[in-house]
Formats: C-alpha cells, sequence, structure tokens
C-alpha cells in the first residue's frame, strides 16, 4: 500500500495514535465484563548481521561486497485481530521498518536476513502490513480450543470450516506453512529457509500483497487456492490486477498427521502449484536482443504483460516428540524474469529443530538446516553474458549451485524475550563459484507482548 505524499510528514504520529487506540481496545476487551472478541500483541525485532572478509576474482553491479560493515535491521508490528460477529474475523497489523541489508540487500539468492525485505531506509518507515476479512463456514460440530496469539483470538472454535479471505496480507501466511522453517524473527534468517525457494510468489517490496483465498478445512486436509496482485515492477512497491496480464495464483493441499504415533510423532506434508502473470522480461529474448550489438542482455528491455512463471513445492516435516525435521523442495520454469520473491528456479531444503526441554531449557531452541539454490539453464546464460536481474548479478559467472549451511540457539533470556545467534556458511554466493565462500554472523534480538 502507497502512502500519498501528503501523508508522508504524519506517518509517525498516525502509527503512535493508532497504538494507543489498540491498547485502549485491548484493555476495554479484556475487562471481566466483556467476552474476549480482540486479541492484541506487539512484537520488535532487531537483526544486526556481518560476514567477514571474503575473496572474489570480480565483483559487479550486485555482488556482495567482498569487505563492509555489519549492516542491521529492526521491525515492529501491531496485530489487532477483532471478531465482530460469529465466524467474522477483521486483522490490522501496522508495522514499522528501519535499517538496510547487507551490500543494500544484493549479492546473494538465498539472502542472509529475511527481516531485511521489509526496510531498505534507514530511518523508521510506518506502513501497513496487513488489513483484511476472514469469514468462516462450519463444516462440522468438532471442536478445538485456539490460543491467544497474534492474529489468533484465544475461543473454541469449529475444527472443520471453510474460511473466505478477503484484503492485504502475505500468501507466506497462509501458504507453504512450517512450525520448523518459515519465520526469521523466530528460526531461521535465510530467504529460502523462510519458505520454498523457488516459489516467486506475489509481493510487493515488504513482503505483502492484495488478494482472496480461499481455504477448506477438513479433518486432517486442507486445501488452499489465492488469486492476487503482482508488482507493477520486479520487486517493487506498488501492486496492481490486470487479469490474464497481470496476477498471482496459487493452489495447495495439506495432509496433516501422517504416520501418527501418538500426539507428539506426526508428519505433515503439503504442496503447490503457482502461475503468475506479469509484465516480465525474457531471458532468451534479451539475449537474442544484445547479441548482435555485442552487449550484455538486458531483461527490462523485453518487459511484456501476460508472461508467465509458474512452478510448484512440496514440504514434509516429521515430528518425534522434541526433536522435528523438514525437507522441501521447490522448482519454476525459470523462462521469464524472477518478477516478486528471488532468484532461485530450484531449490531443496533440509533442517532439524531441537526443543530446549532436552537440556532443560523449556523455551529455548535450537535448528540446523542446508540448503541448495539453483538456475534454469537460460537464466545461468543471461546472467554468464553480464546481464543484471533485481538481486544478482556479478558481471560474469563460474555457475555453480548456491548453498548455504546455518544454525542458530534461540535464547530466552526473560518471558518472551529471546535472543539468537546465528550463523550461516555460504558457497558460491549468487551461484559464483569465482566469488566467496562466505561466513556471516548476526545476532537477532525479539520481543514479543
Amino acid at each position: 500500500m502507497i502512502v500519498p505524499p501528503i501523508f508522508v510528514p504524519y506517518m509517525k504520529r498516525i502509527f503512535g495514535i493508532v497504538f494507543i487506540c489498540c491498547m485502549m481496545i485491548s484493555a476495554w476487551c479484556q475487562d471481566s465484563t466483556h467476552p474476549a472478541k480482540l486479541s492484541f500483541h506487539v512484537q520488535a525485532t532487531n537483526v544486526t548481521q556481518y560476514h567477514f572478509d571474503f575473496p572474489a576474482s570480480y565483483t559487479g553491479n550486485n555482488s556482495l561486497l567482498p569487505s563492509e560493515d555489519a549492516k542491521a535491521s529492526f521491525t515492529t508490528t501491531l496485530s489487532l485481530c477483532y471478531k465482530p460477529f460469529k465466524n467474522t474475523y477483521l486483522v490490522f497489523n501496522p508495522e514499522a521498518a528501519a535499517g538496510k541489508g547487507l551490500s543494500k540487500t544484493l549479492g546473494m539468492a538465498g539472502f542472509p536476513n529475511g527481516e531485511v525485505y521489509r526496510v531498505g531506509d534507514p530511518n523508521i518507515s510506518p506502513f501497513i502490513a496487513r488489513l483484511y476479512f476472514e469469514q468462516r463456514f462450519p463444516l462440522s460440530n468438532r471442536k478445538e480450543k485456539v490460543e491467544d496469539d497474534a492474529n489468533a483470538i484465544a475461543e473454541t472454535t469449529n475444527k472443520d470450516y471453510i474460511s473466505v479471505i478477503a484484503g492485504k496480507f502475505s500468501l507466506l501466511d497462509l501458504f507453504d506453512n512450517s512450525d520448523i522453517s518459515h519465520d526469521p524473527r523466530t528460526q531461521f534468517l535465510n530467504w529460502s529457509l523462510m519458505g520454498s525457494g523457488a516459489w516467486d510468489y506475489p509481493a510487493n517490496t515488504r513482503g505483502y500483497t492484495f488478494g482472496v483465498a480461499l481455504q477448506v478445512y477438513l479433518h486432517d486436509w486442507v486445501f488452499r487456492l489465492a488469486h492476487t496482485a503482482v508488482p507493477i515492477e520486479a520487486n517493487g512497491q506498488e501492486l496492481q490486477y490486470k487479469g490474464s496480464d497481470a496476477s498471482g495464483s496459487v493452489f495447495e493441499i495439506e495432509k496433516d498427521n501422517l504416520f501418527k504415533k501418538d500426539e507428539k510423532h506426526f508428519t505433515n506434508m503439503h504442496a503447490g502449484i503457482y502461475i503468475n502473470k506479469a509484465r516480465m522480461g525474457n531471458y532468451q529474448t534479451s539475449i537474442n536482443k544484445a547479441l548482435p550489438i555485442l552487449m550484455a542482455p538486458d531483461i527490462t528491455s523485453t518487459r511484456e504483460y501476460g508472461r508467465t512463471k509458474w512452478g510448484y513445492y512440496i514440504a514434509m516435516e516429521t515430528n518425534a516428540d522434541k526433536v522435528h525435521h523438514f525437507a522441501k523442495g521447490s522448482w519454476n520454469d525459470g523462462n521469464n524474469e524472477s518478477w516478486a520473491f528471488t532468484e532461485i528456479d530450484q531449490s531443496f531444503a533440509t533442517g532439524l529443530k531441537f526443543d530446549g526441554e532436552i537440556w532443560s531449557r523449556k523455551k529455548d531452541h535450537a535448528g540446523i538446516a542446508f540448503v541448495a539454490n539453483g538456475l534454469s539453464d537460460i537464466h545461468k546464460k543471461y546472467l554468464s553474458l553480464g546481464g543484471y536481474g533485481f538481486l544478482i548479478g556479478d558481471g560474469k559467472l563460474n555457475y555453480g549451485m548456491e548453498q548455504t549451511l546455518e544454525a542458530y540457539y534461540s535464547w530466552n533470556v526473560w518471558k518472551k524475550l529471546f535472543i539468537t545467534p546465528d550463523y550461516q556458511f555460504v558457497t558460491n554466493p549468487a551461484y559464483n563459484k569465482d566469488r566467496g565462500p562466505v561466513h556471516i554472523i548476526a545476532l537477532r534480538l525479539h520481543v514479543e507482548l
């Protein structure tokens, strides 16, 4: 959502007023004389990240810099969920972000800080992250207890239902979800461990879009479908919807409690297929256009409405009491320009999460994961001839899969305050064997209220 320039000087004041109003509403709704119809939460996350100097035979316009200072990002979110009627929910999340990523958030397809795509300005910048309504239609009388959480009200509600959501949201709120590898505020930081790396999911620069989503929860099955707007420009802030010329669609099936032994031993699986349409450039056309004039190809010079990118993803999570394992793979056709998320055409990731109860630290947890990202043949050729995408491009390319090993430890310092040291080892950043390897360290501070 773009804020008109006339309102920009007042955004911080408006953000503060919204915060105070939310606190007053929350206090009113939590009064014993009123039913629990509202959930109010606040989170704040700071990530400070640094990479040690690394060898590079050459450096291009979109390269990770071989040497630079540490960079920091900050986000804070107010999560307000209100239930005005039975089975009707309104969600409002004002958010603010500040800071910068390493090398201006360039130089790696699996970028090492999943919070930094929301920022890009060292000054605090408020915006509306989510604003949507949800209507549910019960399908059975089976009930389940829901705990009070961000965008969730404490209640006993129907377990089987149809959900219709419309407004502004993140597709990762609903699709390709994971209890182990999904949230860079509490889990792995790398972009390609937030979800399936090759799903170029429609979103603006900050990760949100407008659209509608349909979900059907039936016993251990979930069916999801969404149709949304896409960015006007690659990785752009403004969104548009032009039907068959510019839009995004995704369909997912989830099956829970596979091979279930008991409540602590089970496996969940989900798989999705997507197609995006936008004013994308074409890699082959860009190459054909540039070769006769002995120039580097430029993907932006071949953009046309109606071009598509399609692909699929599949993921499986196995829970064995206090140890949890995930594995996921994704692919897209890689013929047209990467448009919304990142420049990955194939990806495979696997990892483990360990609950702190194992070592008598109930609220701590630790994780380790490996992810390998790749490109389509024509995407490789485009970059090797000196082409640039919106995220990567070293001026030439000695191709190798970009591989990252990440490990973190989430330490619960006090109540809901967590400090997390994180380490990532990256080979072939931006798919280039002539650069790296890179050692990246980070410290994340996260608090929830």
